[in-house]
């Protein structure tokens, strides 16, 4: 049996640029755009704007050489990041480099969800249904948000096909305000209203001391390197993509890319600096917590964005899936069946879904994963592995390219989750488990 017919990233190559497009779009756009304001209150207007412009340069850049890399050997397709890893580095050692910093990637974008889904349901819910389900965030977070997504995750069983699930959800945000691909729209608006209504706010950064600023730099650095998630799959992506000597898939991905970054930038810039203009040094690490009213709106915005993470975690958890079920037929030998999915993918869920109960700090978590493995993932291992396997010229456009995207991609690897710790270290001091 060809499992590559069976596994979820290979069963289908009928995807079109378009897919392309929204599927990096849902993968980059989520719930990381709503602390890029924090992001700006931690580094202020300056550094902050620097980072956002020099982050989606280095990771526009680096995504190019994935896109390229991906049938780079004539005659074979590396649809998944750690196959290209193993054709760089070795079929062992390439494995254990690429694969457990793409996991936990995919594992940390998909806590963020579950803490970003719990929080969207609990605030829109007092309005919509009169209720308050603060006492009750276990059973919220447990019952709405893993349940869909084991439910979404078997009918959505190839990556491309997930797309028709999130489809809707992306148009809806053209016909609406609130927008529950990005809430950049409503984000956006909501905050310059609100910057109008009130006396100017205190442009400076949050911290108060040195030693606070510091770290605070180092978390927003992170915050923002954690809005570039897409590198993680990408290649995945791309092999939905159908491919001929004619028209090789690099050529429909690469257009659907450059719109998507298009639209990623206009959306964090919007969202950032409309959100550090309304609220300045004192706005929250969610921006949506911050806005007060018109009431009914921000309902209406977290209802969405809870429904926006029922498409976005699948992007994310669809490449985990794939990894969880090729171990379990290739190397444990199961039998291929809805069972198997059934359970693994319940078990993937419910686990996540606890440390996201347990540690529900968006800030920290931001800052704290953005450089523990998004800057590998996305600022410098496809420099390296570009290095590797293409040995550009000394001194050529693309050895300087890829050895500063390194250098910037190794700072934050080290300095930002620091940064992250201690937000989490200082919002667990305040907090209850299971509260």
């Amino acid at each position: 049996m060809d499992y590559n017919d069976w596994l979820p990233i290979t069963a289908s190559r009928n995807a079109k640029w378009y897919y392309s497009a929204f599927h990096n779009v849902t993968a980059m756009v989520g719930a990381g755009v709503l602390g890029l304001p924090f992001a700006m209150s931690q580094l202020g207007w300056g550094p902050g704007i620097v980072a956002i412009m020099l982050s989606w340069l280095i990771t526009f850049y680096s995504l190019w050489q994935m896109v390229q890399l991906h049938e780079s050997v004539p005659g074979k397709r590396f649809d998944r990041y750690s196959e290209l890893g193993q054709e760089a580095f070795g079929p062992k050692l390439g494995y254990w480099i690429v694969l457990p910093q793409q996991l936990m990637v995919q594992i940390a974008s998909d806590i963020v969800y579950n803490v970003t889904g719990e929080n969207r349901l609990r605030n829109s819910s007092s309005f919509f249904f009169l209720i308050s389900i603060t006492s009750v965030k276990l059973i919220t977070s447990l019952g709405s948000v893993c349940s869909k997504s084991v439910s979404l995750s078997l009918l959505t069983s190839t990556l491309s096909r997930s797309s028709l699930f999130s489809l809707p959800l992306c148009l809806s945000c053209i016909v609406t305000k609130p927008n529950p691909n990005t809430s950049f729209c409503f984000s956006s608006v909501a905050s310059i209203v609100k910057g109008t209504e009130h006396h100017p706010a205190e442009y400076g950064v949050r911290g108060h001391t040195t030693a606070s600023m510091i770290f605070d730099a180092f978390n927003g650095v992170g915050t923002i390197a954690f809005a570039f998630a897409g590198h993680s799959v990408v290649l995945e992506i791309q092999a939905t993509i159908p491919s001929t000597p004619e028209v090789p898939s690099k050529k429909p991905m690469w257009k659907g890319v450059v719109v998507a970054y298009f639209i990623v930038i206009v959306c964090y810039l919007c969202v950032a600096i409309s959100g550090y203009w309304a609220f300045g040094a004192h706005v929250e690490d969610d921006v949506l917590i911050s806005l007060e009213r018109p009431v009914w709106l921000i309902a209406a915005a977290n209802f969405m964005v809870f429904i926006h993470v029922i498409g976005s975690y699948q992007v994310f958890a669809m490449s985990v899936f794939d990894a969880i079920e090729s171990y379990l037929v290739k190397t444990l030998k199961f039998t291929p069946s809805v069972m198997l999915r059934l359970v693994a993918r319940s078990t993937y869920v419910a686990i996540v879904c606890l440390i996201a109960i347990c540690i529900p700090f968006f800030g920290g978590l931001l800052g704290f994963f953005g450089g523990l493995v998004f800057s590998s993932t996305s600022y410098f291992i496809p420099c390296i592995i570009w290095l590797v396997m293409k040995r550009p010229k000394l001194f050529s456009f693309h050895w300087f390219a890829s050895w500063f995207a390194i250098t910037i991609g190794v700072l934050i690897a080290i300095f930002a989750p620091i940064g992250g710790m201690r937000h989490i270290i200082l919002s667990a001091k305040s907090y209850q488990l299971f509260s």
